[in-house]
């Protein structure tokens, strides 16, 4: 019975693995997107990492977008939530087809 069981698992784990391998998320370049540093972070001389998610359309545009982990300053946040939605992404996947799906973008802001 024991057996079985790890059995019927390891085949439940083996197919939600290769249903998730049949989604791929968007991307972008991000060597050409960049954001511009707000005047008032410069001055206060602000960094910090932002995590973000987007969701892409099939056609690569951003539909929706969310700080999943500040940087610690809004204006940093807000500043890299615009900067790349306005990005053109390239469009994830389902199953081989371009499909609306969920990215997840770190951008770091430091100052020289």
């Amino acid at each position: 019975m024991y057996k079985r069981w790890l059995s019927v698992i390891a085949a439940v784990l083996a197919s939600s693995a290769s249903a998730y391998a049949a989604e791929v998320p968007a991307s972008f370049d991000s060597k050409n997107c960049k954001a511009e540093y707000p005047k008032a972070s410069l001055m206060n001389e602000e960094q910090g990492t932002v995590s973000m998610s987007f969701q892409v359309s099939a056609s690569g545009d951003v539909l929706e977008s969310k700080v999943e982990k500040s940087s610690g300053f809004k204006n940093l946040d807000k500043a890299a939530i615009k900067a790349i939605s306005a990005c053109k992404f390239k469009p994830g996947s389902k199953d081989g087809k371009p499909d609306t799906t969920w990215t997840k973008v770190d951008y770091a802001w430091k100052l020289d």
